[in-house]
């Protein structure tokens, strides 16, 4: 009976259902523990203060996951052109406009109701989806390769271009992750090249009128020379003492010390209390979830949903890996939070929402019962120079 109920309203692949429920159990831990001592501060001795807000945020994310995977994925192409349209001018407006943290404008305040998102978190899952479409719209319609591209590459001009004036890494990611798409989707690589190459030159000019051109720049010459960051030092010191088996529960001291322990640097305090154990399950979670992708994008009849699963799950997987390793000193500070364990507003919630894409994909194979034999796309080939 429970096991009916459970495939009656949870559709699509259940392994990323459960992966993803683990995720936010392990988030109410670690941002209970990293926020506690904060909210008695702040809170007047409330230390469940942001553990209930973030429980909130969690419950929401959850909802709004199961609001998508119920829709067909093929209709969302048409509001990720709309979305792109949208961002795009909010971009703009908070770059100039938004709410300042830390020298960066990433924020936006809502009017009437007092609250904060990040416009760049719609343009992410927005873009991906058009990338992914257009990419499936040259292969199926046979359409010139040129054209395509000038059309991706305006937009990704665009949006990781505006992204770029506030949050140069997560526009570096974004970028990274839509090349991909691109790969998967069998685009000539010296198309990819050549227009990676004029993205680059076009978004190294916008750098120049971003807020963390100087940052970043000083973030990199330090990572070079050794000279490690006050937020690095506190990291590296979680870490050193977590050990194998952790601290325990709730035990974390750097907490007290580490900047922004909730967001940026959450995978310190996981080690701290969990140990390196704690750690490499988060790990291998994300790489659960990565392979749970690549079985989708295998099984998976239409092209659309092929690229679209790939690049959310690329975007998730390599933001992910990002963060682990500027906690563990393998790469400079970048300000990339930990998806889906991580503290959050609105990228909680449409991290959450691009999973339930993920999923409206699955049900394609979950519901017709395909075998394990392979399924494979009709690409055409893409040296004809007729197209090209």
């Amino acid at each position: 009976m429970q096991q009916e109920w459970i495939q009656k309203y949870f559709k699509g692949d259940l392994i990323i259902w459960m992966i993803t429920f683990l995720f936010f159990c392990i988030s109410i831990l670690a941002v209970y523990s990293a926020t506690s001592s904060l909210a008695y501060r702040q809170m007047s001795g409330n230390t469940e203060y942001y553990l209930f807000k973030h429980m909130f945020l969690l419950l929401c994310s959850i909802v709004a996951m199961f609001l998508v995977h119920n829709i067909d994925y093929r209709y969302l192409q048409g509001l990720a052109k709309i979305g792109l349209w949208i961002s795009f001018p909010l971009l703009i407006i908070t770059w100039q406009y938004g709410i300042k943290i830390n020298e960066a404008s990433r924020w936006i305040k809502i009017p009437f109701l007092g609250k904060t998102f990040q416009p760049s978190d719609i343009a992410q899952i927005a873009l991906l989806i058009v990338i992914a479409h257009s990419v499936y719209k040259y292969h199926k319609y046979q359409q010139n390769l040129f054209q395509v591209l000038t059309k991706i590459f305006f937009w990704i001009t665009a949006i990781v271009g505006a992204i770029a004036l506030t949050n140069l890494s997560c526009a570096l990611l974004l970028f990274v992750s839509c090349l991909i798409i691109l790969f998967i989707g069998k685009i000539p690589f010296k198309r990819i090249f050549f227009f990676s190459f004029l993205c680059l030159m076009v978004g190294g000019v916008l750098i120049q009128f971003g807020q963390r051109k100087k940052t970043a720049f000083n973030r990199i010459k330090r990572f070079v020379s050794q000279e490690y960051t006050y937020q690095s030092v506190q990291s590296f010191m979680a870490l050193a003492t977590g050990g194998i088996y952790g601290k325990g529960m709730g035990k974390s001291v750097q907490r007290n010390f580490l900047p922004y322990p909730y967001a940026d640097f959450i995978y310190a305090i996981i080690i701290e209390e969990y140990g390196l154990l704690g750690g490499f399950l988060v790990l291998l979670l994300y790489c659960m979830l990565l392979y749970r992708a690549l079985y989708i994008m295998e099984k998976v009849t239409c092209l659309f949903g092929a690229l679209l699963v790939g690049g959310i799950a690329f975007f998730i997987t390599l933001q992910a890996l990002i963060n682990m390793a500027v906690t563990v000193g393998l790469l400079p500070v970048t300000g990339l939070n930990l998806p889906l364990i991580s503290m959050g507003g609105t990228s909680l919630l449409f991290t959450a929402i691009s999973l339930g894409v993920v999923l409206s994909v699955s049900r394609g194979y979950t519901n017709q019962h395909f075998s394990s034999s392979s399924v494979h796309y009709n690409y055409r080939k893409p040296s004809s120079a007729a197209h090209e």
